[in-house]
């Protein structure tokens, strides 16, 4: 479909675009509409024109309306400084240090405006580079062509205008849309070390699009995969949310193991699966972030907590086993276990306390699953039960001893009450769930003292 889309689009290989001579298609070109975009979106292009300033609707709004897809983000770039949108905007916050960008709000929806970037020299008081190479401020301010030269990949500085119907292309985006290559704007090195993350954007996109990484922007990433370590352990926590909540998760793992860069978001897991000789725990990684695409694809919600609960359970099983070894009890273990492993994941990935209670009530409910007694019903009216029970189908899947057990759980729910109760007896041997306590028996208080 997308072939012949092109094909429609383009009756010859599109010209690659120079600084000098940049593409230009005109409204009967492209495939990019009015409707196709956000009402906020062009509310916003158009108040900014209507106060003479160049506002073009830029990245992924544009690239996925000309692959034939439906944005749900819509950015815009203007040559309006951060300070002069919010003066026509009062719904407008300006964020961000390291670039400043100004966020116009109306409700749940959220634009995205930036200003027009240039590069800059070390002079500059408005940009810094760090000794490593990673930008640390860039609020350079600059012209459109300027601005395309700053974007990331070719396919993310196409731009279009709601005041002329036009797509500019500066640097090559729709010759390359059109091969179907994920390409960088300049030297890929540079580009990655001053920003690290570009790496893990172009794994995302490339799967996202299904896109293949030209080979001059592909080869630097493995052997500069260590560059995320520059990257904030928080910064890397929302990054990965684009990464494996978007639907394309068992892909995209599959990418960044292969460039060498899972290994430094997830350290202890990468570890996990290189002492696992029978792939058990490849396997049972792949089975979560499957059942999370189709969960994406659904339109479920979907919390991180799980995936990372995935994530980190052979090294949580590896950590308790070496303090059982030195002497502590199995559930003390298992909970001192639980706190090093997070805390030194959070080094790398930072997971907020929200989300790490939760990883922890589901670990903690899996022994209490496997081990059913007669008060095992009382485990539905945890709140985290649900979770818990679908780690362990998950286990299962990839452990044939747990199967028994997973099946039980799910007989459990699905059973009358009646049923449950004869299910709880069956564990128990016993006729009723608890025991009758026997009265203690005092010994009589004698004559004297009672009178």
């Amino acid at each position: 479909m997308i072939n012949k889309f092109w094909k429609n689009l383009f009756k010859k290989e599109p010209a690659r675009a120079t600084r000098s001579e940049p593409v230009v298609l005109r409204r009967n070109d492209h495939s990019v509409s009015r409707k196709l975009i956000s009402a906020n979106a062009l509310k916003v292009l158009n108040r900014l024109h209507r106060a003479n300033y160049q506002a073009y609707l830029v990245g992924g709004g544009v690239r996925d309306i000309l692959l034939g897809l439906h944005p749900k983000d819509f950015d815009i770039a203007t040559n309006a400084t951060p300070e002069e949108i919010k003066k026509l905007f009062r719904n407008c916050r300006i964020i961000g240090r390291r670039f400043r960008l100004a966020h116009i709000l109306f409700g749940r929806e959220t634009i995205e405006v930036a200003t027009f970037r240039a590069n800059h020299d070390q002079s500059s008081p408005h940009g810094q580079t760090h000794a490593s190479g990673m930008l640390v401020r860039d609020n350079v301010y600059g012209s459109l062509e300027e601005d395309a030269e700053r974007r990331d990949f070719t396919v993310n500085a196409l731009y279009y205008s709601s005041d002329d119907y036009t797509v500019r292309d500066f640097t090559g985006g729709l010759a390359d849309l059109n091969q179907r290559h994920l390409r960088l704007i300049g030297d890929p090195l540079t580009r990655y070390q001053e920003d690290p993350v570009r790496m893990l954007r172009a794994v995302r996109l490339a799967v996202k699009l299904g896109l293949t990484i030209e080979e001059n922007t592909a080869k630097p990433i493995a052997p500069n995969a260590q560059l995320l370590r520059n990257v904030s352990a928080a910064r890397l926590w929302d990054e990965s949310h684009k990464l494996f909540l978007a639907g394309h998760a068992q892909d995209t793992y599959r990418e960044l193991r292969n460039y060498g860069l899972f290994r430094y978001m997830l350290p202890a897991t990468q570890q996990s699966l290189e002492l696992d000789d029978k792939d058990t725990f490849n396997q049972f990684i792949l089975a979560a972030l499957e059942s999370t695409d189709q969960r994406a694809k659904q339109e479920k919600p979907i919390t991180p907590a799980f995936l990372y609960a995935v994530f980190l359970w052979q090294p949580l099983l590896h950590r308790a086993e070496q303090l059982v070894e030195q002497g502590m009890s199995k559930n003390d273990a298992l909970h001192k276990a639980m706190s090093q492993v997070l805390t030194e994941q959070s080094q790398f990935i930072s997971i907020p306390k929200r989300f790490s209670l939760v990883i922890r009530d589901m670990w903690a409910l899996q022994s209490r699953l496997e081990y059913r007694t007669h008060r095992s019903y009382k485990l539905l009216e945890h709140p985290k039960f649900r979770a818990a029970y679908d780690f362990l189908v998950l286990r299962s899947q990839a452990d044939e001893k747990l199967n028994s057990i997973a099946n039980w759980w799910t007989r459990y729910q699905e059973a009358s009450p009646e049923g449950q109760r004869s299910m709880i007896q069956s564990l128990s041997g016993k006729k009723k769930f608890k025991s009758k306590r026997k009265k203690r028996r005092f010994p009589k208080k004698n004559s004297k003292e009672n009178s």
